[in-house]
């Protein structure tokens, strides 16, 4: 059920499937609640999916202040989502951008987060140098999407190295995503790069040391940058454990979405098996 909601001052698009324990879904950059759509059918029988569409993306409004789309903000907004849905806690799940968010709302809400799982995510960088120099990245990627538009900065994007083995990708599905890109507003995209690009976000990686959330961390084995990068926040977190799925890049919930699919149930229904 989609439903719309005033969060904040900004209206946000959330979709809401099934029944049963609270799970927040956080798509990545250039998605929307859409991209979650085929887990729906198997989640929905033990989760309620709370789904929205990230500021900036999707049916959700893009305002123009970079600034209203940083951390604080975007967990802010995020609280807020679950009190109007009278949600108290819940497991998140977030891919890349969206995985950012998850673990940064986790560390400002720990009491409300029970369970984690990070698909092909980030802590941040380690240095104020590192992150300035993203920032500027960012802010001229922007620049290229606000004056070329969002068709063209979808063809460039999907040429990127970290997606190159979506390439491999079943017709159909490659169409999907790209269908996903392409209803992006240009406005939306380049407001968040600037505001909650990984150069903008907080460093995390001092905090895994002491993070106690128990945690999926996922990533594909042809993804190496962000699997190293994994196998060392999993060296510093407690309660983690990190899965590497076979013949997937940076999107395992694509490339290898039967396994994923599995894979991300079964760590966070045990949670509520345990609990039974």
């Amino acid at each position: 059920m989609n439903q719309h909601l005033q969060i904040r001052g900004v209206e946000y698009r959330v979709q809401v499937v099934g029944e049963g324990a609270p799970l927040l879904l956080l798509h990545g950059f250039t998605g929307s609640s859409d991209v979650f759509e085929p887990f729906f059918a198997k989640w929905q029988s033990h989760f309620r999916c709370i789904v929205p569409d990230l500021l900036g993306h999707g049916m959700t409004d893009a305002p123009s202040d970079p600034k209203r789309y940083t951390m604080a903000e975007t967990v802010a907004d995020l609280a807020e989502i679950l009190d109007v849905l009278a949600v108290s806690e819940v497991s998140v799940l977030g891919y890349s951008m969206g995985g950012r968010i998850a673990l940064g709302f986790a560390l400002e809400k720990r009491a409300r987060v029970h369970r984690l799982v990070l698909e092909g995510a980030s802590p941040g960088l380690h240095t104020a140098s590192e992150q300035q120099k993203r920032q500027m990245a960012d802010e001229a990627l922007a620049k290229t999407i606000c004056e070329g538009g969002v068709a063209s900065f979808v063809q460039a994007w999907e040429e990127i190295p970290l997606f190159a083995s979506q390439k491999r990708l079943p017709d159909a599905v490659f169409a999907r995503q790209r269908r996903i890109r392409l209803a992006q507003r240009k406005e939306g995209l380049a407001a968040s790069l600037v505001g909650m690009g990984t150069g903008r976000q907080p460093s995390y990686w001092s905090a895994l040391t002491t993070f106690d959330v128990p945690t999926l961390l996922i990533t594909g084995e042809l993804d190496s940058k962000f699997t190293n990068l994994n196998a060392n926040m999993a060296e510093r977190m407690a309660a983690a454990q990190h899965v590497v799925m076979a013949d997937a890049g940076h999107t395992p919930h694509l490339e290898q979405p039967a396994a994923f699919e599995q894979l991300a149930y079964d760590f966070l229904l045990d949670s509520i098996e345990r609990a039974t």
